[in-house]
């Protein structure tokens, strides 16, 4: 298959057939896998259909395969390359859902059994987790591929007005966040100002307190400059770690 590009992954992931390959069974919301071919060009990717999600006290029901395609929203604006390419498409074979290009990866590495070259890298996860107001950032949701890129995948429950953060990495809590990560806050604040169509994106799948949310968590992030500490009066590990 030839190298795509990022914008040819979406083309792909938008408009292409889906084929179910089968379904992953870990995890407490449906998800699965489906091949995608677009004029002969074909990738597998995870398909998380909104019926499929499992109703949530305190997140709007049959909004978590939107939050994924924000997740990677965010990701782009930012220019960190974090989150794999990630649509909405209304035609899935359960209905409407999210579409992610799948990642190869060692299933057996996370982050608790990662090598110190690998969790110094982890700044820029922090730093996203943060941004999105990630409730769940588990070990194994931080993927290396086949030429050893990072991946950030399961974005199901971010965004929320509240504070929510939970997260297992609280390697870099209370330091100074790196000068060119700045610059990716940087980027994401001008478009948050100043890019309608992020916003408009952004609002076809979050709500408009949500969206507020992410404009005042963002601002705040840079007025501190360092990367948090977990909130001593809730729960800020998520369960189970993995």
């Amino acid at each position: 298959m030839r190298t795509l590009t990022t914008q040819q992954i979406l083309e792909i992931l938008n408009n292409g057939t889906l084929d179910l390959e089968g379904q992953f069974l870990w995890g407490s919301n449906y998800t699965y896998m489906v091949n995608v071919n677009l004029d002969g060009d074909e990738l597998l990717a995870v398909y998380k259909p909104t019926r499929g999600e499992r109703p949530l006290i305190d997140f709007p029901s049959a909004s978590l395969a939107g939050r994924e395609v924000a997740a990677f929203l965010v990701s782009e604006a930012m220019g960190l390359d974090l989150v794999p390419p990630t649509v909405f498409r209304n035609d899935g074979p359960a209905g409407p859902g999210s579409l992610q290009l799948f990642v190869e990866h060692d299933p057996e590495y996370h982050y608790f059994n990662f090598e110190h070259s690998d969790r110094i890298r982890l700044e820029p996860v922090v730093l996203f987790d943060v941004v999105v107001n990630n409730a769940d950032r588990k070990g194994g949701h931080i993927l290396f591929d086949p030429n050893d890129h990072m991946w950030l995948i399961d974005h199901g429950l971010c965004f929320h007005v509240q504070d929510k953060l939970r997260t297992v990495i609280w390697d870099f809590a209370g330091e100074p966040i790196p000068n060119g990560l700045s610059i990716a806050m940087d980027r994401l604040n001008d478009s948050l100002d100043s890019d309608a169509l992020l916003i408009k994106e952004l609002n076809a799948h979050l709500n408009q307190p949500e969206v507020s949310a992410l404009i005042n968590r963002s601002k705040k992030l840079v007025e501190s400059g360092i990367f948090p500490l977990p909130d001593p009066n809730r729960r800020s590990f998520p369960y189970p770690p993995i």
